[in-house]
């Protein structure tokens, strides 16, 4: 209803729009939320995939595997840090555990190649 010909919204029209966009976000953001944490858990996964080319490139040029990631000229996503354990002498195998303070749902992705693999096959990347 308006008076003296006045146009505009009214009051409860414009709280009920407050209301509808405050359930609307409400439901959007908790799906946001996990979305991110996804985002992470992916480029940890990236980052083991990279980490394992590299450890294979230079075995292939050197004969042994090597724990340093300067070695290997390779840099994981910020955010993330991974550690390499090289069985032996380097030439029997290794393992990488990478891990990301952000991510809250899963404690590490890993991947390994030879003897030092605890991951269900060479160079395939678990998040247990």
């Amino acid at each position: 209803m308006r008076l003296n010909g006045k146009k505009g919204f009214t009051l409860i029209e414009l709280l009920i729009v407050v209301v509808i966009i405050g359930i609307l976000a409400a439901i959007a953001i908790p799906k946001f939320a996990s979305t991110k944490e996804k985002a992470y858990i992916a480029s940890m996964k990236s980052d083991l995939r990279n980490l394992a080319t590299s450890e294979e490139a230079y075995f292939s040029d050197k004969n042994f595997y090597s724990a340093t990631n300067a070695v290997l000229n390779f840099t994981p996503s910020t955010g993330n840090a991974i550690a390499i354990t090289v069985s032996g002498t380097g030439s029997t195998g290794w393992h990488a555990v990478a891990t990301n303070p952000r991510v809250t749902s899963i404690a590490s992705c890993q991947v390994g190649v030879g003897t030092d693999t605890t991951t269900a096959a060479d160079g395939v990347v678990t998040c247990p």
